[in-house]
């Protein structure tokens, strides 16, 4: 099967967050999952939208958010870019962390790492790249290959 592959552009603001879920949504329902891992990519999609825009770019208008979907034969592979100062993965507080329970920053990433299979974080001067993918049902993943 040939990979399947579309890209889109986005505004940095929240409007356009419900764009990029609801793409997520159609994708992963055309990938075949099923009604909850259709919904956990969406969330998951979602949750790296937000990152993007209010993290990465900060609501700058000039700056834009990418989101791209490949299905190949084995995976549903999701990256979204943005173009902010990059991030330092090391910084994000565990929100399990006794003193984290009741703070709001860190859970986009712990939900993102618990819904999808593998998670890549790629910063950059230039915007962080966020890497997800989901393995496609009667594929299972390498073990070795799984990277977080």
């Amino acid at each position: 099967m040939p990979a399947d592959r579309v890209c889109y552009t986005l505004d940095s603001t929240l409007e356009t967050v419900n764009s990029a879920e609801e793409a997520a949504g159609r994708k992963a329902a055309e990938a075949g999952f099923d009604e909850e891992e259709v919904m956990q990519i969406s969330m998951a999609v979602r949750e790296a939208a937000i990152n993007a825009v209010l993290h990465g770019n900060a609501y700058d208008p000039s700056k834009k958010v990418t989101i791209a979907f490949e299905r190949t034969p084995r995976d549903l592979v999701i990256v979204v870019c943005d173009q902010g100062k990059g991030l330092d993965a090391s910084r994000i507080p565990d929100p399990l962390a006794p003193d984290n329970l009741m703070k709001t920053s860190g859970r986009g990433i712990f939900l993102i790492r618990s819904f999808m299979d593998e998670v890549e974080i790629h910063p950059s001067q230039t915007g962080t790249e966020l890497r997800m993918i989901k393995h496609v049902h009667g594929n299972p993943a390498d073990p070795k290959e799984a990277v977080q």
